[in-house]
């Protein structure tokens, strides 16, 4: 493995196409059992840093070692260990949600005894026994994920790489994911996560980096990063469009965000400064005070918000 455990570790990784760097020297090491996001917008460097990792795009510069070998040499040992589960779903929609799982099986060279057992078994694991001789074109979006995730699963990974699982997805469908994928977790699979979405970050991931152009700029669990780059509670103030009381209120709070249609108040205590702004006569249209979030670190971070 990697110099300290890491089943991921990378030095000074670079990936560039032509005269444009999208991932540009970063370092970052993943290690056994966690669950690990990139977190940022699109176009911050998260899925070409999922690519090399994946041993499907070479790396341009610096040093990679997945499960402790070197994707460049050691591509193919490295992906019959490694699920996949990519930004778009590329099922085979002519076939039944069962023979997907059989096909995906025999890539990997598995018997056919034992790719049927494990087709039974993950078709339970993703909740699709009742559909499993239907066609996978009519099932709905969440079904289909949820088949994508199984098939990636056939061969036993020890690593499962997944490029913004849920975009797409009521929410319903979403927290039905979230739930199959802490169940691997508790399994002792080791989760790589790309995401835009900030509570999903904050839901699954024990550690996660921020990118933004190709970056990282900030690291650390969602807890870690809340700390260091927030307050303990925001104060929303909405207000009629047109009207900003940013100035009136700018000393109760150690930092004030002003978005189009609300001024948020960074401070350790919400209600303080709620009683503090309406002794002043600020008068918003509704307020609320909350806990800090992820996407509070983000505004903070790069100065706005993930879903450009």
């Amino acid at each position: 493995m990697g110099g300290n455990g890491a089943l991921v570790r990378a030095e000074g990784l670079t990936k560039r196409f032509g005269d444009f760097t999208a991932v540009d020297g970063i370092d970052l090491d993943v290690r056994p059992g966690e669950a690990f996001g990139f977190l940022g917008p699109n176009g911050a460097g998260k899925s070409s840093t999922m690519r090399m990792i994946a041993c499907v795009s070479p790396r341009t510069g610096g040093e990679l070692s997945v499960l402790g070998m070197d994707p460049l040499s050691q591509g193919p040992s490295i992906r019959a260990r490694l699920g996949v589960v990519p930004q778009l779903d590329n099922l085979d929609t002519e076939l039944s949600v069962r023979q997907n799982l059989h096909i995906y099986g025999r890539y990997f060279g598995m018997p056919k005894s034992q790719v049927r057992a494990k087709a039974v078994e993950l078709l339970d694991f993703a909740q699709l026994t009742e559909r499993a001789d239907d066609p996978v074109e009519p099932l709905s979006g969440g079904m289909k994920r949820r088949l994508t995730i199984a098939r990636s699963l056939i061969n036993d990974p020890e690593l499962l790489l997944l490029d913004e699982p849920t975009t797409g997805l009521d929410p319903q469908a979403r927290h039905l994911l979230w739930d199959r994928l802490f169940r691997l977790k508790q399994q002792g699979v080791t989760l790589i996560i790309t995401t835009h979405y900030m509570d999903e970050a904050e839901q699954l991931c024990d550690r996660l980096v921020v990118m933004d152009a190709g970056k990282i700029v900030a690291a650390g669990s969602p807890a870690e990063l809340i700390a260091r780059y927030s307050t303990r509670e925001v104060l929303e103030l909405r207000f009629p469009p047109g009207e900003q009381h940013a100035d009136a209120v700018a000393d109760l709070a150690q930092r004030v965000e002003v978005l189009p249609d609300r001024l948020l108040l960074y401070t350790a205590d919400g209600e303080a400064a709620l009683a503090a702004a309406h002794e002043r006569g600020v008068r918003p249209v509704s307020s609320l005070v909350r806990r800090s979030s992820l996407e509070d670190v983000f505004l903070r971070l790069t100065g706005r918000t993930l879903v450009d």
